[in-house]
């Protein structure tokens, strides 16, 4: 039986630190963690806010007040990095062209961040600088950096053990699968075109969803084709052997929807991971998937912004909407009208969509600390939003850096404060 990521992250950091977890049988069918838990003697949870054009991490309280902790800088050896790449010619080269193209004019430093089990560390992902860092959380010193593959590191996951971390390099195709503790490299697997989001799921699997080339202009419909071989890619999380592919294309096709894309987007397992919720590029709303029979049951489509433009053109890296999550319960979902400018509750049952709250280009969607909010980056507004999945309306907006972007529930040690610069 298969539980869904933001559930299996905090069970990791709980059994690493050796402490029980709290939990509950629902429908006598499997066993789901509460969302009301507490961190392991000696760490406190948190919300990690990465900033990604900024460099720094803010730290909040990862549900209640969402308050402010402090922050930390994840690129402390930014001069190192930048005399290296402007020695280098070709480096220097996908450098500039990453800030020309996915960082709308800027670098960018944070894509994907997640603490060690036992607080000491973030490990980080990070864009422009094509790498993998672990930062002390105590000193915010570099403990140690694996470059990736290739010129580009996006989205990462951490397995249930807590011990590796699998990270995307998006411009060699690859999955590498490290070490948490060292920054060794385990394993690879190769993807799709520009592999993107991963999952690891319960039956000793990583999904790993590959978005194609989102940067070419060739965005009208009958141009699909030229982005890429956009696949999942379903690799055994022990041997990192691929085991499985699904090319939505035909899957779409099968389901009379011949005209959106198949480049997978952010995804939401049920708790059960018996169905597969997912956006794709270009698209207001998303689409449900069994995973038992290969096919699309439904298509949500959400509403549009009226003073947003039909001209794929001028969506972000092809994203019309990009983020979502689903509460634990697993009757709810959030999702992050990117473009269209707000954020939604979505009943999953009847797909009917909640109220639409105002949101400055969300970016992501995560669940908070007690599973009772869904938080959003406002990656225009500089913000992060929660919004109540109980009744779909705005808690609380929290200022933060730089186009923030990927969120994360983790653990840092009681007391943490931020590093002195």
């Amino acid at each position: 039986m298969r539980v869904p990521a933001a559930t299996r992250h905090r069970r990791r950091l709980w059994r690493s630190a050796a402490t029980a977890m709290a939990a509950t049988v629902m429908a006598g069918l499997f066993t789901y963690e509460v969302a009301q838990v507490q961190a392991a003697p000696g760490l406190r949870e948190v919300m990690l806010v990465g900033n990604n054009w900024e460099g720094v991490a803010d730290v909040i309280e990862s549900s209640g007040s969402f308050a402010k902790i402090g922050r930390i800088d994840l690129i402390p050896d930014k001069d190192e990095r930048l005399r290296e790449i402007y020695l280098d010619p070709v480096e220097l080269a996908f450098f500039l062209g990453i800030r020309q193209t996915v960082g709308e004019g800027h670098d960018q430093y944070i894509d994907d961040m997640y603490t060690t089990p036992n607080g000491t560390a973030i490990v980080v992902s990070r864009p422009s600088f094509a790498d993998v860092v672990s930062i002390d959380s105590a000193t915010g010193k570099v403990n140690w950096r694996f470059p990736v593959s290739g010129n580009r590191a996006d989205h990462m996951a951490v397995s249930p053990d807590g011990a590796r971390v699998a990270v995307s390099a998006s411009t060699s195709n690859i999955v590498h699968l490290l070490d948490i503790a060292s920054g060794a490299e385990l394993g690879r697997f190769a993807t799709g075109d520009k592999p993107h989001e991963n999952v690891f799921t319960s039956d000793g699997k990583i999904w790993n969803m590959a978005i194609g080339d989102v940067n070419s202009g060739l965005d009208a419909p009958e141009l699909d084709f030229t982005k890429g071989d956009r696949k999942i890619t379903i690799a055994d999380a022990a041997t990192y052997k691929v085991v499985e592919t699904i090319d939505m294309r035909d899957r779409l096709d099968a389901f009379g929807q011949k005209g959106l894309s198949d480049a997978v987007r952010p995804v939401a397992f049920t708790p059960d991971e018996s169905t597969l919720y997912f956006q794709v590029s270009f698209f207001n709303g998303f689409l449900e998937y069994d995973v038992a029979s290969d096919k699309i049951r439904r298509m949500k489509v959400l509403p549009k912004n009226p003073k947003t433009s039909d001209e794929r053109s001028t969506y972000v890296n092809d994203s019309r909407h990009h983020g979502m999550s689903m509460d634990p319960s697993g009757n709810k979902l959030c999702i992050a009208g990117t473009m269209d400018d707000y954020a939604t509750v979505v009943d999953r049952a009847t797909l009917k969509e909640g109220p639409l709250v105002p949101a400055a280009k969300p970016y992501w969607a995560t669940v908070s600390g007690d599973g009772k909010a869904c938080v959003i980056s406002e990656s225009a507004a500089d913000q992060v939003t929660a919004i109540d999945f109980a009744t779909g309306n705005k808690i609380t907006s929290i200022p933060v850096g730089d186009h923030p972007q990927r969120i994360r529930v983790g653990n840092l040690p009681t007391g943490w404060k931020s590093p002195a610069a």
